[in-house]
């Protein structure tokens, strides 16, 4: 097991409910710094519920959540906003501001925490635009004006705009045809690799969980129910990890021939 340092995320005995209906029973997790952790499950299974507790959008029920060593309960509001400033959001399709021009999309962060001229948050704007692939002039475009790939890059531009060490992606492929979504993979991958990056990725893309992922935790039954490399998923016998890693949906990355179609 990895030394306590190593384990940048450390959330312990979590339980998240809505109402009478428990999401997250006890679960246990632990983020290793500069991995990709690949968090799968079956839909509803409450995937982007412990990413959004994590970061403080959804209450708990009870259990710890550690970031960077602190308990998040512990701390006071100064010194959350310092932890929330360490970690960037992509949400789910993109979630951009319709009303605002990407350039103002990227620097709504900015704006928020930090006291820079227009210049130097224009150049920012400049600069996350390239780490993403996209050109300057995208800065003056509309989230209406964008396609589904530009949507996803332009806010992975804005979960990167303060620098951060985490990056949370919630279903970040969703919406892509495959090549898109393969090629979204492999800009996360350069990224994680050029910037030192933490990345939570919250997927239900095999091709993603092959490819751009260093770990895997799948949750059911409101638990972390196995986690590891891919050897571990294709090694495990649990019934849903082995419908998901092994079916026939999965039989091209296992190397297995692929089932004669009648």
């Amino acid at each position: 097991m990895a030394a306590s340092d190593d384990n940048v995320i450390r959330v312990r005995e979590l339980t998240v409910a809505f109402g009478r209906h428990v999401v997250l029973d006890r679960l246990d997790l632990e983020v290793k710094r500069g991995e990709i952790l690949g968090f799968v499950g079956a839909s509803g299974a409450g995937k982007s519920v412990l990413m959004r507790t994590i970061i403080g959008l959804v209450p708990k029920v009870s259990g710890h959540i550690e970031v960077f060593g602190v308990d998040l309960d512990q701390a006071d509001d100064a010194a959350r906003r310092v932890i929330e400033r360490r970690w960037g959001v992509l949400f789910q399709h993109g979630a951009l501001f319709s009303s605002l021009s990407v350039r103002q999309n990227i620097q709504f962060p900015i704006r928020e925490n930090l006291d820079l001229s227009q210049t130097l948050m224009d150049e920012i704007t400049v600069a996350k635009l390239a780490m993403v692939g996209l050109k300057p002039e995208v800065a003056d475009r509309f989230p209406s004006e964008l396609s589904g790939g530009m949507i996803k890059r332009v806010a992975l531009a804005r979960a990167l705009a303060l620098d951060p060490e985490i990056v949370f992606l919630d279903e970040p492929t969703s919406g892509l045809d495959p090549i898109g979504a393969g090629a979204f993979d492999e800009l996360v991958r350069t990224l994680q690799r050029t910037l030192g990056l933490t990345v939570f990725m919250v997927t239900h893309d095999l091709d993603s969980l092959h490819t751009a992922c260093d770990r895997i935790a799948v949750l059911g039954d409101g638990k972390v129910i196995a986690v590891g490399g891919m050897d571990v998923m294709l090694a495990s016998e649990h019934p849903w990890v082995r419908a998901y890693f092994r079916g026939k949906r999965a039989r091209v990355m296992t190397g297995e021939p692929a089932l004669e179609q009648g």
